[in-house]
């Protein structure tokens, strides 16, 4: 099967980015981000796209970003927090080497704070987290080959469990 070396998937705040790029550089491959991809086809943020056209607009635009980043993309893939919400996008992942990069509450909300550009959190922060994971913790584990937790760990050693649990070779 063609497509991405790994696909990452997991909540906001997770580490995505900063273990896709890691893994990436690792493995002598490109790294690519379908909120990137978004950001970059429609010339605006994640935030203001969920404000100005609403959620189901952000998601179609997702869904569509992860088709095309699947069909293209040969190296390490992560994509949003929400992109599993989407039955066919998991149905796309089937098959992948998808690994779910997991956290508690507690660690979610020191590395994401109050901010801002996190639309999904803007009022009440620990209590919307744990309503979204409740909602999505089965998505992902149910998408996942292998489940990598990231609390108290250093991107390099989540990187490091993400190559063996994938059996990956360093380039």
């Amino acid at each position: 099967m063609s497509g991405p070396l790994a696909v990452l998937v997991g909540p906001m705040g997770v580490g995505k980015s900063t273990v896709g790029h890691l893994l990436a550089e690792r493995l002598g491959v490109g790294f690519r981000d379908t909120d990137e991809d978004i950001v970059a086809q429609q010339g605006r943020t994640v935030a203001d796209i969920f404000v100005e056209d609403g959620e189901a607009v952000f998601r179609a635009l997702e869904k569509q970003a992860v088709r095309t980043a699947l069909a293209e993309h040969t190296g390490v893939l992560a994509l949003g927090g929400g992109a599993v919400l989407d039955a066919g996008s998991r149905e796309l992942l089937a098959g992948h080497q998808v690994v779910y990069l997991s956290m508690d509450v507690e660690e979610a909300v020191r590395r994401t704070g109050l901010n801002a550009a996190r639309p999904l959190l803007a009022v009440n922060p620990r209590k919307q987290w744990r309503e979204l994971m409740e909602a999505r913790r089965h998505l992902y584990e149910e998408v996942a080959r292998s489940v990598v937790a990231t609390d108290g760990r250093t991107p390099e050693e989540v990187t490091q469990e993400v190559l063996d649990a994938l059996e990956l070779k360093e380039a």
